[in-house]
């Protein structure tokens, strides 16, 4: 999915969103990755594009709440918080309909723990909890992860190091599994 994609589905989707979306002009930036993470694993398989539309929508909620969206744009900040919100309750929505407990209650950490990272200007830890959060969507969550969660909500100075290991981890074993299966 690229930038290009999400802006097709918010225009269709209609609304105010739909209003302030932008020209996204060929080659902009496509976010982080993330979406793309999640929509790689296993846990995804066969839903791989409704995930990465679902975490697109996210990811822009979260950019215009944080940083500088890519496709929606809106002078007022208050509108533009609302109009994060609704891009929020539109992919947990989606997620809601595919039946993934496990991943509304991954994307709700994810949510409440990029807040806090952003609320101490701390984007190295925001990104790795997206990246993460995304590699636990798609190829489910390890006790390393939810340790890794618990020391950033402890504020710890080695939480954004102990995401991205967790990340890694469970992505290389997935890898591992994936080539033993041969």
């Amino acid at each position: 999915m690229t930038a290009t994609g999400l802006a097709d589905a918010l225009r269709a989707q209609g609304g105010t969103v739909a209003d302030a979306l932008v020209e996204v002009q060929p080659g902009a930036a496509d976010g982080d990755g993330a979406p793309q993470l999640a929509a790689a694993g296993p846990r995804t398989a066969g839903r791989a594009r409704d995930y990465e539309l679902l975490l697109e929508m996210i990811l822009e909620g979260s950019l215009l709440h944080y940083g500088s969206p890519r496709v929606v744009r809106c002078e007022d900040p208050d509108l533009a918080l609302l109009l994060g919100d609704q891009l929020y309750a539109l992919g947990l929505s989606r997620l809601a309909e595919l039946g993934d407990l496990e991943a509304v209650s991954e994307l709700a950490d994810l949510i409440s723990l990029e807040a806090q990272a952003r609320s101490v200007f701390d984007d190295r830890l925001a990104q790795a909890v997206w990246m993460a959060g995304a590699a636990a969507i798609g190829w489910g969550p390890t006790p390393e992860h939810e340790a890794a969660k618990a020391l950033a909500r402890a504020h710890d100075d080695g939480a954004a190091e102990a995401l991205d290991a967790a990340r890694r981890a469970v992505i290389s074993a997935a890898r591992t599994s994936c080539e033993h299966a041969r």
